[in-house]
C-alpha cells in the first residue's frame, strides 16, 4: 500500500486553512456563502484528478462519480465542508508537530492551552505520529475536512490505478452538516447510490451504526418595555424570565456535561436579546424517540409554568426536528456495516461500534432510504481549541477506504 501521509497532511493544512464555517441563523443552502470557496475548490480538483460527473449542485453539494471497473453496489462516500459555529474558526493556523514525543502539547498563539495525554489518552498512544492541531486561537476543523481529505486522496488514487476492482463510487462533499442541514432533501436522489459511508468519525476503527435523535427548539420571550426610571408595576423584564427557564431546567442529570453513554440531554446553546425580548436556543438530544419526546415535552413544560409566573409576557417555544437514530433502519440491514468491519479486519483493525453522541450526514441520509453508517477518520477533540488529528490515523482511514471499496467489488 502506498503511504498517503505527506497528501494527508498538505490537503488538511490546505483545506482547514479554508474559512468554511456554517451558521444556523441563515437559512441559505448552504448557509454561509464562506463554504463556497472550499466548495468550488473541491470541484476543481475533482475535475483535475479526472473524476466524471463533477457537478455543484443549486444546494451546494459537491458531487462526482469514480467510475466502476467491477460489479458491485454504487456505493456513496461523503465528508462535510463546514466547521461548527460552536468555536471560532476565522483564520485556522494549522500546525505538524512531527514525530510526537508522547509529551503535552503547548499552542503558540495562546500560551493558557494545553493539550495533555493525561487528559486524553489517545493522544498517548500516538508516540511517533505526526500530530495536526490550530494554534491555540480556534478550532482546527478535521471535522471533517480530515474526512475531504481522506476522500480526496483515496480518490486520486483509484483513478489514477483502474486495474483497482471497485463498484462505481458516488462522492457527495455537503455544507451545513454542523448544524443538521447537511442532507439536502434532493440528495438522495442525486446521489443514486445503494448505500453510502460517511468518514467524519473518531478513533481508528470505529464503525457507527448508532446516532442520537435530534431536535431543535426556540424559545422567544417578550416582556414589557418601559423606562426603568418609572417601572414599578409594569415592567416585565425578558432576561429575568430567561434565567427562569434556565434555572428550572434539570442542571444536574440532563446537560451534556453531566451524562454520558446513552443518557440524552437539554443542551442551551445560545442566549441574546435583551430586557425586551430574549431568544433561547437548545438542541435535545436522546437514543430513542420517546426519550427525545419527554425532553422536548419538559422543555416546554418548563416554559408553560415559567410563563404562568408572568402572564403579561409572551414566552413561545418552537420545536423543529433534526435527524433521527440511524440504527432503526441500519439494524434491518447491516450489510454496510458488516462490510465495513470485514474491510477493516482485512488491514487487521479491529472493529468498533459504540453509539455516537452526536449525528452525522449519515443519520438523515439513511432515514431517507440511503443507508449509512459513519467511519473513522482520526479527528480527536472537535469542536474546539484542542482539537487535533493523527496524520497516520488518516492514513489508516484512507487504506480502509481503499479496502471497502475493493471488498465491495468481490462476488
Amino acid at each position: 500500500m502506498p503511504d498517503f501521509h505527506a497528501e494527508l497532511e498538505s490537503r488538511l493544512i490546505r483545506y482547514a486553512a479554508i474559512d468554511s464555517q456554517s451558521s444556523d441563523d441563515s437559512s441559505a443552502s448552504p448557509s454561509t456563502e464562506i463554504q463556497f470557496k472550499i466548495l468550488r475548490l473541491l470541484e476543481t480538483e475533482l475535475s483535475d484528478i479526472g473524476a466524471a460527473d463533477v457537478t455543484l449542485t443549486p444546494y451546494g453539494t459537491v458531487l462526482a462519480t469514480i467510475p466502476g471497473t467491477a460489479p458491485g453496489p454504487t456505493i456513496g462516500l461523503l465528508a462535510h465542508v463546514d466547521t461548527a459555529p460552536q468555536f471560532n474558526a476565522t483564520g485556522v493556523k494549522p500546525r505538524v508537530i512531527r514525530g510526537y514525543n508522547g509529551g503535552a502539547i503547548s499552542f503558540p498563539d495562546d500560551a493558557t492551552q494545553t493539550l495533555s495525554p493525561d487528559q486524553h489518552p489517545y493522544l498517548a498512544s500516538k508516540q511517533g505520529h505526526d500530530i495536526i492541531t490550530a494554534s491555540g486561537l480556534t478550532l482546527l476543523g478535521a471535522d471533517d475536512k480530515a474526512g475531504v481529505a481522506i476522500l480526496m486522496t483515496a480518490a486520486r488514487h483509484l483513478l489514477a490505478n483502474p486495474e483497482i476492482p471497485r463498484p462505481t463510487l458516488r462522492l457527495a462533499f455537503t455544507p451545513d452538516e454542523e448544524i443538521g442541514r447537511g442532507v439536502h432533501p434532493d440528495l438522495p436522489k442525486d446521489l443514486k447510490a445503494d448505500f453510502a459511508y460517511t468518514f467524519d468519525g473518531g478513533a481508528v476503527g470505529e464503525i457507527e451504526y448508532e446516532s442520537f435523535s435530534a431536535d431543535g427548539a426556540v424559545v422567544t420571550i417578550k416582556g414589557v418595555s418601559i423606562h426603568p426610571g418609572l417601572a414599578k408595576d409594569k415592567l416585565v423584564n425578558a432576561i429575568h424570565l430567561a434565567a427562569k427557564i434556565i434555572q428550572t431546567l434539570p442542571q444536574v442529570t440532563m446537560t451534556p456535561e453531566t451524562t454520558d453513554g446513552r443518557e440524552g440531554f437539554i443542551h442551551a446553546t445560545d442566549m441574546t436579546g435583551g430586557s425586551s425580548e430574549m431568544t433561547l436556543k437548545f438542541i435535545l438530544r436522546d437514543f430513542e424517540r420517546e426519550g427525545l419526546a419527554a425532553k422536548g415535552a419538559l422543555l416546554q413544560q418548563v416554559c408553560a409554568a415559567v410563563a404562568a409566573t408572568e402572564p403579561r409576557a409572551e414566552i413561545t417555544c418552537t420545536i423543529r426536528p433534526q435527524y433521527r437514530n440511524m440504527r432503526y433502519w441500519l439494524e434491518k440491514d447491516m450489510t454496510p456495516v458488516e462490510l465495513a468491519r470485514t474491510a477493516a479486519r482485512s488491514l487487521g483493525i479491529e472493529p468498533v461500534s459504540v453509539p455516537i453522541r452526536g449525528g452525522t450526514d449519515g443519520s438523515r441520509l439513511t432515514e431517507m432510504g440511503i443507508p449509512c453508517p459513519n467511519l473513522f477518520t482520526g479527528m480527536q477533540n472537535i469542536h474546539g481549541p484542542l482539537e487535533w488529528v493523527s496524520v497516520q490515523d488518516m492514513g489508516q482511514a484512507t487504506e480502509f477506504c481503499l479496502a471497502l471499496v475493493q471488498q465491495a467489488a468481490k462476488p
